[in-house]
């Protein structure tokens, strides 16, 4: 399996600042300080954006202390509207590489949104429908001055630079092809220490190559990032009872209900299980931590819409079909929801649910301020945004973390295979 290099990828978006830009005044710049910016979402009463607030009626606090607001700016329905420059900007404002500057980017409107294809989790009879799904990702959510780009973790090779042409992303999307394995298909692999084949594998490539996209997202300033994600949701340890038992037909679990006791009672019950657990949280915290950190919110979209039953030939009962649904939608809900995004599972209008990411990310503040914590290894940082105005309700990230030496999610080594006698 090609390990893509999908950190030159979003690289793309960072860039070169825009030669015929005009000169700004010279800054003050502060040694060891980074400029922290948040998206914020105020909404009344009735749901609806409010776009008049000012400077002065939000208020940052980072573990419990105030924070001065060092730049407020306003984007509704995709323009920029209002625009304070932090004491230590830029001397020139972010220029992006583009094929041709249109006017919305001159006036440094658009956001920027990357599709992450995650082929190696939904499976082959899912590639025409997720091809589908990019077309009308392209149709719905790209409006002029945004750049996309479009990535994926496996053997589909996607690698899209961020564009304005929305002509290219639906171009790739005939490229797609999943590659997860079956339920049944996974009963006939080795297990190993880590669970079965190379499920690990593939997740573990999967989060390092979205950890390194976005992780490089943290060089953009004052635009929407918002990362579409496309996938069926992870479990390290899928389906242990129905891979154990010898009676896969009739589902496993309960063909042996004198070991299933035995085993309940053991007080190691499920200990491989557990471990699988804790390890899969720990991937998808420190991508979270990468997401929240580099402002960047993901919205994950199961392709697999609204689940039913499985189909009798997979050899598994539906009792563990429905936890291994409940695994791997809950890894989808965690990642969006930890990064103030939201997960489109269990629906098949997915329509609809593109619409809403487009209001989401089409019309927000962006804050920034210094922080007044100049304690390094205070790496975790909890962030809470309010607004004076009354009866207002505000969306925004509830913490964010500092960069550490090294990379978290280390490069990962695909299985390695017994060898025939």
């Amino acid at each position: 399996m090609r390990r893509l290099t999908l950190g030159l990828v979003p690289l793309a978006l960072i860039v070169a600042l825009d030669a015929q830009a005009p000169p700004a005044a010279q800054p003050t710049f502060r040694s060891g300080v980074t400029l922290v910016t948040t998206d914020v979402i105020p909404r009344d009463a009735r749901g609806r954006f409010i776009a008049d607030l000012t400077k002065d009626e939000f208020q940052i606090n980072e573990d419990g202390q105030p924070q001065q607001v060092a730049s407020f700016t306003l984007v509704h329905g995709g323009r920029v509207f209002n625009l304070l420059q932090p004491s230590a900007a830029a001397s020139a404002p972010e220029g992006l590489v583009l094929p041709q500057r249109s006017r919305a980017a001159e006036q440094g409107s658009g956001r920027v949104l990357i599709i992450f294809v995650d082929d190696l989790h939904f499976e082959p009879e899912y590639s025409p429908h997720v091809k589908r799904l990019i077309t009308q990702l392209a149709t719905t959510l790209m409006h002029e001055g945004d750049l996309v780009g479009m990535v994926s973790s496996g053997p589909s090779y996607i690698e899209v630079p961020p564009t304005t042409d929305r002509k290219a992303i639906a171009a790739a999307a005939s490229k797609v092809r999943g590659t997860q394995p079956t339920a049944a298909e996974i009963f006939k692999m080795l297990d190993t220490s880590k669970g079965p084949g190379d499920v690990r594998y593939r997740a573990q490539a999967a989060f390092q190559t979205m950890y390194n996209m976005v992780a490089s997202l943290d060089e953009v300033r004052n635009r929407r990032k918002a990362v579409i994600y496309i996938s069926t949701g992870y479990d390290f340890d899928p389906f242990a009872d129905g891979r154990n038992s010898s009676d896969r037909i009739q589902g496993g679990r309960f063909a042996e209900p004198t070991r299933f006791m035995q085993d309940t009672e053991n007080p190691y019950y499920k200990l491989g299980a557990m471990s699988a657990d804790i390890d899969l949280h720990n991937y998808m915290r420190e991508l979270t931590l990468s997401a929240n950190r580099a402002n960047a919110t993901i919205f994950t979209v199961d392709p697999r819409g609204l689940a039913g039953v499985v189909d009798a030939g997979q050899y598994i009962d539906q009792s563990e079909w429905r936890t291994f649904l409940q695994k791997t939608q809950s890894s989808l809900r965690y990642l969006a929801e930890e990064t103030n995004g939201f997960a489109v599972v269990n629906d098949n209008d997915f329509e609809t649910a593109f619409k809403r990411i487009d209001a989401e990310t089409s019309d927000y503040y962006v804050l920034g301020f210094y922080s007044t914590n100049a304690d390094q290894a205070k790496r975790m940082r909890q962030l809470e945004v309010t607004v004076s105005r009354p009866d207002v309700t505000v969306a925004s990230r509830r913490a964010y973390s500092l960069k550490t030496p090294g990379t978290p999610v280390q490069p990962v080594q695909p299985p390695v295979k017994p060898k025939k006698n």
